[in-house]
């Protein structure tokens, strides 16, 4: 048994490898593809013209011995009777058609008696069959017999005046020549499609090896990826297909590199954020280790800074989890249908207070009540985000305007201040994790390059956009579109 099951191990391998190597190997289809379009057609061919000759070869013979037996028919008419042997001349030129021919002749009167034989066999004997019948009443017929190799003709013999049937002559004729001269051109065109498919065999080997180079190549281009990015993307313009391959991996293979740039940057951006911080502390606690017999205002003011800083490193670590938590749940999304007109309005309140420190201004325009399927807490955070943007980068005794509205399919929330605004170098970037317009300003008012990314974030997780508008010194303006159903 366990051999039988190694053999059956083995079997079961072999059919595997054929099945994914070999039959679903580009190079085979196109070598088993070119080889059925080149010697199927050519057996098709074959056939038809093999087919095509053997007809043509009986109607032409048929044909002339229509002709010899209407001639004959013409001179035994012309006797007026056909009762009796024929004379000599006759008689010489029946024997002559059957010898040239190959056949049999027989003269048969209209009473189916057998005045003439060739063979000399059957005279005197009387025949009747359907095309006999058949030339009497005046139609001649012509009959192959494919199965017994012949050809049987008869044709009627007219009186003098052409209105009467004396008799028919009937000429059976063997096809034996034709039959052999078509076994004769079945060879050859056995042995001329034998070579033809060798050639097509072997033209098809070196297509399939030639076809399927540029697609080795790429494969060699793309297992290349894995030694790292480089400048040397992937052309190859063999076909229109690799074209448009190779163009869909350079696209894919910057898009990686982009990818994999924003990652190191990221990464050496939070780096940065957090020394930077840690670095302040540390410079404080040393100034006063090493200071001796330190005042109490000074000790209150340094631990005071110490207390700030702590507070910027705990801001950028909430934000950092923010988006890591938005990155894990992006596909566990808690949707609810919520009051969007409420859940604004519990947002702004709280953020009124910030607001008002600096004398700003929020108001909030609803146009009408709005319904919508979201995630609560993270599209609070998205607004959150966006008005507490609007309240740091506004000017003293600004204001920010917020507006929601919707139509049968989305939901508009617009936050608009009367802030510094943002260089229009930097709209695309300003959603970037860590980018900041104005790095000294934003450590002013501690802002950590994180806020509208979160944002971004959490509109794109609901199916959504964001857009802004900003012209420099005059304010920004971000529009969310939501849609009200959630979609899958």
């Amino acid at each position: 048994m366990s051999i039988q099951n190694g053999v059956l191990v083995i079997i079961s391998g072999v059919k595997r490898y054929f099945s994914n190597h070999i039959l679903g190997s580009l190079r085979f289809r196109i070598i088993l593809l070119v080889v059925l379009f080149g010697a199927v057609p050519a057996l098709i061919m074959q056939a038809v013209i093999l087919n095509s000759y053997e007809t043509r070869a009986v109607d032409v013979r048929t044909a002339e011995i229509q002709n010899q037996c209407t001639i004959l028919c013409n001179q035994l008419g012309s006797r007026g009777t056909l009762n009796g042997r024929a004379d000599e001349s006759i008689q010489t030129e029946l024997v002559q058609m059957s010898n040239i021919y190959d056949g049999r002749v027989l003269v048969i009167d209209n009473n189916f008696q057998v005045e003439e034989d060739t063979y000399d066999m059957d005279i005197g004997r009387t025949i009747v069959s359907a095309d006999v019948i058949r030339c009497l009443e005046g139609t001649g017929t012509s009959r192959y017999d494919e199965e017994n190799a012949y050809i049987e003709v008869t044709s009627p013999v007219y009186d003098p005046s052409g209105e009467h049937v004396l008799g028919v002559l009937l000429v059976s004729v063997s096809t034996d020549s034709i039959e052999d001269n078509l076994a004769v051109l079945t060879g050859k065109a056995a042995v001329a499609w034998i070579t033809m498919t060798l050639v097509v065999l072997v033209l098809a080997f070196l297509l399939g090896f030639v076809m399927v180079k540029p697609f080795q190549r790429i494969t060699r281009s793309i297992s290349a990826v894995t030694e790292g990015y480089g400048d040397n993307y992937l052309k190859e313009n063999a076909y229109t297909e690799t074209r448009a391959l190779s163009e869909a991996f350079n696209r894919m293979l910057g898009r990686m590199k982009v990818l994999d740039d924003s990652r190191t940057e990221f990464v050496s951006n939070v780096s940065h954020e957090l020394k930077t911080p840690l670095t302040s502390m540390k410079v404080l606690a040393d100034s006063l280790l090493t200071q001796e017999n330190v005042p109490v205002e000074l000790y209150q003011e340094f631990m005071g800074d110490l207390s700030e800083e702590i507070e910027r490193e705990n801001k950028i670590i909430n934000d950092l989890l923010s988006l890591v938590k938005m990155d894990k749940t992006a596909n566990t999304m808690n949707i609810t249908s919520e009051n969007i007109n409420a859940l604004v309005e519990r947002i702004l309140k709280r953020l009124r207070p910030i607001a008002a420190a600096r004398n700003i201004e929020v108001i909030f325009e609803s146009f009408r009540p709005v319904t919508a399927e979201v995630d609560e807490v993270k599209l609070s955070l998205a607004i959150s985000n966006l008005v507490e943007n609007a309240i740091k980068y506004n000017k003293e005794n600004g204001w920010i305007h917020v507006s929601l509205n919707a139509d049968h399919k989305y939901f508009y929330l617009e936050v608009a201040d009367s802030g510094i605004g943002i260089p229009e170098e930097s709209m695309e970037h300003i959603f970037e994790r860590f980018y900041r317009v104005d790095k000294s300003h934003s450590r002013e008012i501690g802002g950590t390059g994180l806020g509208l990314a979160i944002a971004r974030s959490a509109v794109v997780m609901h199916r959504g956009a964001v857009k802004v508008y900003s012209q420099l010194g005059e304010g920004t303006t971000f529009t969310v579109r939501i849609p009200l159903t959630y979609v899958m």
